[in-house]
């Protein structure tokens, strides 16, 4: 039974990594910090933007900004407008939403400040935190300087801090709770008591997920993004092959909104975890399942509710950043939420986890870019097939593989691998990807 403080800590938790980002979370939370220093520096100069911006980034950072669009540039890619858009007309003050105001001066402005080469990155080797990111400006003989670290919204004290102003993102604030150090340890009958028995309006805020992710991919379908998976769902061909089914419904869906975030659609998704893919893989399926299934509001939001915080437990071992695609986790989440939709009940619910962590295990992450629709694809359609499984009772018993009778070590099993157990894939995966 779930104690008071608990269910204020996992509330604490939600609202703290259910969040809205526009963009890949990587590249933004770079702009993030640049655009903190940045602020820093306008305190101490009359210089607007620097004269100089160095960056020190974490090899998955780097790893997750290489290829990935950059909202409201017309389809840039990459870190260095990302940084030029943080310092120009980036706002700290609205978090992973940090560029949403900049305009079409700040990019013509931003355009021009690449090329005069104010910009230096470089890989952080010293600090182990695979999530860190070191912002260092200058301009009229004066510095600023801001550290991002833990997770994408930490900011971290450093000599030549600004007085916390309301809005701005710290590491005081409640809203940069990370969920390592939260207080509250999960388990998944924990997560499934909570979204099962909790005040109905307590919940409700998710829908917000829902409508923010539906937006993004009603975006995707109607513009041409990326690789247009989603769209060639939903086109003849993909109709033709596919069908009319729920499950095609499901992976269409998912993979339009995935399709928009990762062009660079300036629109906001719900972010997990510090991930807006992971946002939308934990919510998209979940209401076109509902949607189709004809389930009432409430099934859908203990659902959503399900699928967040299932994928929420499963990063508080794994880590903001990892070897491991994300879509593993988020998928994960969505399988939970689905087999509930089924009717399922907590014992198919696990079931339905051993056999998403018996399919997926070992999907590498090789940065954030288009080709990030085709993996959450995949992740949702095992995701369903999952469900199907549990729904009858049918599971990967601790017989097979890396699955364990209780499953909760069956999590953590799939966490160690992708926490340690890949690290040299990680380091592997940068080399190819710096030397091509």
């Amino acid at each position: 039974m779930l104690t008071e403080k608990e269910k204020q800590e996992i509330f604490s938790l939600l609202h703290s990594q259910v969040v809205p980002a526009i963009g890949c979370t990587e590249p933004m939370a770079v702009a993030l910090c640049v655009a903190r220093a940045t602020e820093i520096l306008r305190t101490q100069t009359d210089c607007k933007v620097p004269e100089k911006i160095h960056l020190d980034l974490s090899a998955n950072i780097l790893k997750n900004a290489m290829g990935v669009g950059i909202p409201g540039t017309g389809g840039m890619i990459g870190l260095p407008i990302a940084v030029a858009l943080g310092a120009i007309g980036g706002k700290s003050c609205l978090g992973l939403e940090v560029l949403r105001d900049c305009t079409e001066e700040d990019l013509t402005v931003a355009k021009n400040y690449i090329k005069e080469d104010h910009i230096d990155i470089k890989l952080e080797e010293n600090d182990p935190d695979k999530l860190y990111i070191h912002a260092r400006v200058e301009a009229a003989g004066k510095g600023a300087e801001a550290i991002i670290k833990g997770s994408h919204t930490n900011f971290i004290d450093s000599p030549t801090t600004l007085p916390i102003k309301e809005g701005v993102v710290t590491s005081e604030d409640e809203r940069n709770l990370s969920a390592k150090d939260s207080g509250i340890a999960l388990t998944l009958s924990k997560v499934y008591e909570f979204a099962t028995t909790t005040q109905l309006d307590d919940l409700r805020f998710i829908l917000e997920a829902k409508r923010l992710n539906e937006a993004a991919a009603e975006e995707g379908l109607r513009e041409n993004y990326g690789h247009q998976l989603g769209k060639t769902m939903c086109s003849p061909l993909g109709r033709g092959i596919m069908g009319e089914s729920i499950f095609a419904k499901v992976l269409s869906v998912t993979s339009c909104a995935c399709d928009a975030r990762m062009a660079g659609a300036k629109i906001p998704v719900m972010s997990n975890s510090g991930s807006g893919n992971q946002g939308i893989c934990a919510t998209m399926p979940v209401v076109v399942f509902a949607r189709e299934n004809h389930n009432t509001e409430e099934e859908l939001i203990r659902a959503l509710t399900l699928s967040h915080l299932t994928a929420i437990y499963i990063k508080q071992s794994l880590g903001c950043l990892s070897a491991l695609c994300g879509c593993v986790v988020a998928s994960t989440g969505s399988s939970v939420g689905i087999t509930y939709l089924m009717g399922g009940n907590f014992n198919q619910i696990s079931f339905s986890v051993k056999n998403m962590i018996a399919n997926l295990t070992g999907m590498i992450c090789d940065g954030a870019k288009p080709s990030c629709a085709l993996k959450l694809t995949t992740g949702v359609g095992t995701a369903v097939m999952s469900a199907m499984l549990a729904i009858q009772n049918k599971n990967v018993t601790s017989a097979e593989g890396i699955i364990d009778d209780d499953v909760d070590r069956s999590i953590h099993n799939l966490t160690s691998i992708g926490s340690r157990g890949m690290d040299e894939t990680d380091r592997f995966v940068l080399d190819i990807m710096t030397h091509k």
